[in-house]
């Protein structure tokens, strides 16, 4: 079936407010539940993809929670903490982990209008003595009950939409696709519209074909291929 013009509207608008330069880093978190969670987060905030630690033999899994965002939000897995640190450094980002520490100052007098990236630890324990060791900035949520902190998810929500009300107040949240590089941002355009057209060209080794104004394919494809378009 043909892309809509509505729908290929619908994947721009989307687009546009996506976000490079905010992501996640979660250590050890693997309840379907709360890593479903994060994600549905991370696609209402406008994180581009968010990353992850997995135990060895452990893959992410999500459930019904996620309604379908892990398709908008990869998850990248990184083989430890160091290398996972490493890769977003390399990013020009600034790591904030969650963590209870002597160091750990208040979440809401940091600034994460420039590039950010949350770690959190697991469900449990929190983050590993390595990578606490490593953040740029332990932060803390203030607790004012008998627990000393929140759900892994509802803590990646509340520094989430912390970092959105601060850029959103700095007029920082981009609208027309300045959160990406143009070239990641014509080539994710491709695959979230056309899946199956993107895949058939990464096994090609092929450029990605050019769009109109309304997401139509202008090149000639294979007539099996424009079946599934």
């Amino acid at each position: 079936m043909p892309l809509l013009p509505r729908r290929f509207a619908r994947l721009q608008a989307v687009l546009n407010r996506r976000m490079a330069n905010l992501t996640v880093l979660l250590e050890h978190v693997e309840k379907p539940h709360n890593l479903s969670a994060i994600l549905r987060t991370c696609d209402a905030v406008g994180v581009l993809e968010a990353h992850a630690v997995c135990l060895e033999g452990r893959l992410p899994t999500f459930n019904s929670t996620a309604q379908g965002s892990q398709k908008w939000v990869p998850l990248h897995r990184h083989a430890s903490a160091a290398a996972a640190l490493q890769s977003l450094r390399q990013q020009g980002l600034r790591i904030y982990g969650t963590h209870l520490s002597a160091g750990a100052v208040d979440y809401r007098s940091c600034d994460f209008t420039g590039p950010t990236a949350f770690v959190l630890g697991a469900e449990k324990w929190g983050l590993s003595q390595e990578c606490a060791a490593l953040v740029d900035q332990a932060i803390l949520i203030p607790m004012s009950g008998m627990v000393q902190s929140l759900n892994v998810s509802v803590a990646t929500a509340t520094l989430l939409f912390e970092a959105l009300r601060q850029r959103q107040a700095a007029g920082l949240v981009p609208s027309a696709g300045e959160g990406l590089d143009p070239g990641r941002y014509r080539a994710l355009l491709f695959e979230w519209a056309y899946p199956e057209v993107a895949a058939w060209c990464r096994r090609e080794g092929r450029p990605y074909p050019e769009l109109d104004g309304e997401g139509a394919i202008t090149e000639s494809l294979p007539r099996t291929l424009r079946l599934r378009c």
